[in-house]
């Protein structure tokens, strides 16, 4: 009988402290914005650094279209930004530099694919592995591509292949 209430007790704090089975299954994790490192990567107010999964942005200052793939992603995200992570556990949890893998939304739209939409990013399948989003990511890279949007009207070297990462030319 006391392990009954125990168990219920803790079933109780877990919902007053909002999480949920569907938040640990899916690995939703929430965070504010502290900085945008560059087109694909920010950091949090709590330190953690977060490489958007599966997606890949010119470098600013070496490659074409740097700087303004680091502008596009801090515009969807700016400093002080709310936005919910989520972890896709068919990819890496992390990067070969520490950074977590994640897909990012603000305000219930998918950064990542916004990036892509917008011409600022390309779809990256590292390894060839293709998560939850793969799909929304290829048709946002074809889309932005047909319409030369971003870095596919302003960098003639640029090319659409997921399987590899994105070589925009010299900036």
């Amino acid at each position: 009988m006391g392990a009954d209430r125990l168990i219920a007790a803790a079933v109780g704090a877990l919902a007053l402290a909002g999480c949920s089975a569907t938040d640990a299954e899916v690995g939703s994790e929430r965070g504010r914005v502290a900085r945008v490192t560059d087109g694909d990567t920010l950091r949090l107010a709590d330190g953690r650094r977060i490489r958007l999964v599966q997606v890949d942005a010119p470098e600013p200052r070496t490659e074409c279209w740097g700087e303004e793939a680091a502008q596009e992603l801090a515009e969807l995200v700016p400093p002080g930004a709310a936005v919910e992570l989520e972890r896709d556990p068919r990819l890496d949890d992390r990067d070969r530099f520490g950074r977590l893998l994640r897909y990012v939304t603000r305000d219930g739209r998918l950064v990542n694919v916004a990036l892509v939409e917008r011409g600022a990013a390309a779809p990256y399948f590292f390894r060839g592995e293709r998560g939850r989003h793969a799909g929304e990511l290829l048709d946002a890279g074809q889309s932005a591509l047909a319409a030369r949007r971003g870095l596919w009207g302003g960098c003639p070297a640029a090319r659409l292949d997921p399987d590899r990462a994105l070589a925009a030319g010299p900036g």
